[in-house]
């Protein structure tokens, strides 16, 4: 009724037998995702900047920068300047806030201090700009 498997499954290895790809151990792939959300977050932090100037937000954008660097083996992170004419800050401080949870999330699994103090206070910063209202929004850090 059926025609009999001639070749081997895919989903099957030999035990013992080393794969010919790479593997990356969960502390890997944590970095690496880890270092993703917070990109994303210096990315949104420096178009806030061009929004207002702050020294609050420039300090901010080289910790994260910094962070960047370190999970990713010294490599610095690549940033782009953002056009004046970008989203509305109200916008860019809830795409902060949430991408700052994602990463506090990440670093609080890999057990990293120092980016989840990081993202928390980053989460603080933009949710006190979100409570304070659009007024506040043009000035908010």
């Amino acid at each position: 009724m059926y025609e009999p498997i001639r070749t081997k499954s895919v989903h099957s290895t030999m035990a013992g037998t080393p794969s010919d790809f790479p593997h990356r151990s969960r502390e890997e792939e944590l970095d690496i995702q880890l270092a993703g959300h917070l990109a994303a977050l210096l990315a949104v932090t420096d178009e806030l900047r061009a929004h207002t100037r702050s020294a609050e937000l420039d300090t901010a954008a080289e910790r994260l920068a910094g962070q960047v660097a370190r999970l990713r083996g010294g490599r610095p992170p690549l940033r782009a300047t953002p056009a004046a004419a970008g989203a509305p800050a109200d916008v860019l401080h809830e795409r902060a806030h949430a991408l700052a949870g994602r990463a506090l999330v990440v670093a609080a699994s890999r057990a990293d201090t120092a980016v989840a103090i990081l993202a928390a206070e980053r989460m603080d910063v933009h949710s006190a700009a979100l409570a304070a209202g659009p007024k506040a929004l043009s000035t908010a850090p």
